[in-house]
């Protein structure tokens, strides 16, 4: 019987962006490092089968038998993901989780949906996102107005990085929010916030401001397509603010925590452990939040998991049972087969 498989931080170096050091703090390991703020490893790649933009190995997680978790699951799809997932998306995870800690603030982007990165890219997935807020701060989502194709041209050609950041909406963030980003919208991440990132499993980028960042973003900006076809990408339609406000949650619990609309793409559950709780097989990433807890799979395997420890989770491990006195997000793919509201409430939860 497979069993699921605790992961260290595996964190891809020299980024564009500055950040690391809520990683290491989460994950009580040595920082990267003697100047903490010069920290370039903001992002740990959790259970990932996805490379980074142009690499061929970089990003892929490596398992303790020295095999990548995509070799892995692709021996066993069955074992790893189930037959209902494998039925409908064959051996495609659809998922990737990171750790995310902004040391500085991102650069405006957006990511392609699955029609233009299909089209143009010949990519199977485009790159919507949820955020679960592990640190507060400011994050800046969607555009306040629509903006004409010219007059965002002509902001990524002349970099009028203070004409930018304004257009997008500020919103304050705190530790338990969840957001989504469905593709297309433009968005940023601000300094100091840390969170956990679901996304579809591609690295799929369109930059509209680079000034101050490790990057050449007219050269690696456009995912290669030229900033003509790329801004085709970008969803350049105002949202209000109870648009905006939709996109977000606040301190759910239960096996979907963001919004409705993300399902399609991935979901999140958060559970809130005092005594016993079961988790319904599956395939699944596990981050524990807070606290202590025991994890237990019904082939025996029996493993106590601490504050950022996280862990990847094969369907054939079959029903999990923690105990403790924990948080813990809990990372799918989208649903392989319709289920009702009742069954799907029930099919995990603190006993």
């Amino acid at each position: 019987m497979l069993t699921p498989l605790t992961l260290p931080a595996h964190q891809p170096a020299n980024r564009f962006y500055r950040g690391g050091e809520k990683i290491a703090a989460f994950r009580g390991a040595p920082a990267h490092g003697e100047a903490t703020r010069g920290f370039r490893v903001p992002e740990d790649w959790v259970a990932s089968v996805t490379c980074l933009a142009g690499k061929s190995r970089l990003g892929l997680t490596v398992l303790p038998d020295g095999r990548t978790l995509a070799d892995t699951i692709k021996a066993d799809p069955e074992g790893w993901l189930g037959p209902e997932h494998l039925a409908r998306f064959g051996s495609d995870t659809r998922l990737l989780v990171k750790l995310l800690d902004a040391g500085q603030r991102l650069p405006v982007h957006a990511h392609p949906d699955t029609a233009f990165a299909r089209t143009h890219l010949g990519r199977p997935h485009g790159k919507a996102e949820g955020w679960y807020i592990l640190n507060g701060g400011t994050i800046h989502l969607g555009l306040k107005e629509d903006l004409d194709r010219g007059s965002l041209a002509r902001l990524v050609a002349t970099q009028a990085v203070n004409e930018i950041l304004p257009l997008l909406h500020e919103i304050c963030v705190v530790t338990g929010d969840a957001v989504f980003v469905p593709a297309g919208t433009l968005h940023a991440i601000g300094e100091g916030v840390f969170l956990a990132e679901l996304q579809e499993p591609e690295d799929l980028s369109i930059l509209l401001e680079w000034q101050g960042f490790e990057l050449d973003g007219a050269v690696d900006g456009h995912l290669g397509l030229g900033f003509d076809v790329a801004l085709d990408a970008v969803d350049r339609r105002g949202l209000s603010p109870a648009e905006v406000s939709a996109l977000i949650t606040a301190h759910r619990t239960g096996n979907s925590i963001l919004p409705q609309r993300a399902d399609e793409f991935f979901r999140l559950g958060r559970t809130i452990i005092a005594g016993t709780t079961e988790l319904a097989p599956g395939f699944a990433v596990l981050i524990v939040t807070d606290g202590t807890a025991l994890l237990r799979s019904a082939g025996g395997h029996e493993e106590q998991l601490e504050r950022g420890a996280t862990v990847v989770v094969p369907f054939g491990a079959g029903r999990l049972v923690l105990s403790g006195e924990a948080e813990v997000l809990v990372a799918r793919p989208p649903r392989a087969t319709p289920e009702s509201s009742a069954h799907v409430a029930s099919a995990e939860g603190t006993k």
